[in-house]
């Protein structure tokens, strides 16, 4: 049944539909992971001539087929268009199942495409000329890092804070006139928290006016949003969102404030029930996205297991409150993505531990995880210290670990739970 739509919504299907054409056929002129998954469905690319034959014929692509791929195919997998000495740019994932990073290669042009989002963020949250922008990462394999600072640099002064500490990092920035901050929401309060006596730095020496925040919930939750404008004498919010698979997602449009507007000129985006079916506005499902600019590395209609809230706005899709939370067991602890078994897939690794557990509990709101650990007898307390270094290493975050008195964890007969969240 089709759709009926307001007239610049009709224009805005009418480019998403050219440009997924254009990248199907495009994608079916050579043998890759989407070409063998649309086989594998009986799908000719070249016989769909709508948006809504498209909605109804492509499946679904799941992060677990990617993984799939990837494995079968290491390092990278066969997710792309063009051969593969074109690609010029690397970035991974730490959110997987396996606790495998999971590399994602562009091409010069595909990467200027996520570029081309991360300014519409910047423009969204009143970024322009002569801004200087403070980027509070550790400028790790993570694609954010790279497609924010890559982007901000062409219209602005970047001064980069990788490496440095919470009291270097508010120096620089009072030194140098930082005028916009781009961070964690959990790392903005970290930082906010640090001005005045603890580090020397007062707010009346720093210039920020505009904070831009990703990578865990917290930027659209109206008690975070609050404490971090108070912590930065009324700086004025943004969120963010997306993803290394699919590249910058959103921004905070000014008129919908603690809400995402989705970058429907990149992505299809839909939001659909259990059932896959999509939801009407004002409910909530799964963000579906299909890239449309992103064609080195293509996908189509990939499950981003993000809930949200389906809000239309001036005919522009809206993800109202933001991402709400996500649809399987992974969290997000300081904009990282954790999942249960990776965390277990690495303590698994040291036959030393009798036994171990996960604890997920909030501090100022946000998430955050504390492993607990049982030695064997006459096993050396230092593992600890080892297993604490492992953890940095693999997920680029810091997660205390714990010791417990020998015999004092539960074990299990059948299936362990070894994952606790502290309400």
């Amino acid at each position: 049944m089709r759709v009926h739509l307001p007239g610049n919504a009709v224009n805005l299907r009418q480019r998403q539909w050219e440009k997924l054409r254009t990248l199907m056929y495009r994608t079916a002129k050579t043998d890759n992971f989407n070409t063998r998954r649309f086989k594998e469905h009986g799908i000719d690319p070249f016989s769909i001539h709508t948006l809504e034959d498209y909605i109804r014929r492509i499946p679904f692509t799941a992060k677990g087929d990617l993984l799939n791929d990837r494995l079968a195919h290491p390092p990278f997998g066969t997710n792309f268009t063009e051969p593969l000495d074109r690609y010029t740019r690397f970035c991974q994932t730490t959110g997987t199942a396996t606790g495998q990073p999971m590399a994602v290669l562009d091409t010069p042009a595909s990467w200027e495409t996520m570029l081309a989002c991360w300014r519409q963020v910047y423009r969204a949250a009143g970024i322009k000329a002569g801004d200087r922008i403070f980027f509070a990462f550790s400028f790790g394999p993570f694609l954010g890092f790279w497609t924010a600072f890559e982007a901000a640099a062409r219209d602005c002064l970047v001064l980069p804070g990788g490496g440095l500490s919470s009291q270097a990092r508010l120096e620089m920035m009072a030194r140098y006139n930082a005028t916009a901050l781009c961070c964690t929401p959990t790392y903005a309060l970290r930082l906010g928290e640090s001005i005045g006596a603890p580090s020397g730095v007062n707010l009346n020496q720093l210039s920020v006016k505009r904070i831009i925040v990703a990578g865990e919930p917290g930027g659209s939750l109206p008690t975070t949003r609050e404490r971090i404008r108070q912590l930065w004498g009324g700086a004025k919010l943004f969120d963010h969102h997306g993803m290394s698979e699919v590249g910058p997602v959103s921004y905070e449009d000014p008129e919908m404030p603690a809400s995402l507007c989705v970058i429907e000129d990149c992505y299809f985006a839909e939001v659909v029930d259990s059932a896959g079916n999509e939801v009407p506005d004002g409910s909530e499902g799964e963000l579906i996205l299909t890239t449309l600019d992103r064609s080195a590395c293509p996908l189509f209609r990939y499950r981003t297991g993000d809930w949200v809230c389906k809000k239309v706005f001036n005919d522009r899709l809206y993800l109202e409150g933001g991402v709400l939370s996500r649809c399987d067991d992974m969290v997000v602890i300081r904009g990282v993505n954790i999942y249960p078994s990776a965390i277990e897939n690495i303590v698994l690794r040291y036959p030393e531990i009798a036994e171990f557990q996960i604890e997920q509990h909030k501090v100022e709101n946000m998430d955050e995880v504390t492993l607990t650990v049982e030695l064997a007898a006459g096993v050396d307390d230092s593992l600890l210290h080892r297993l604490q270094d492992r953890l940095r290493d693999t997920f680029s975050l810091r997660i205390p670990v714990k010791l417990a008195p020998q015999g004092s964890l539960p074990r299990f007969e059948f299936k362990a739970k070894r994952w606790h969240k502290v309400l």
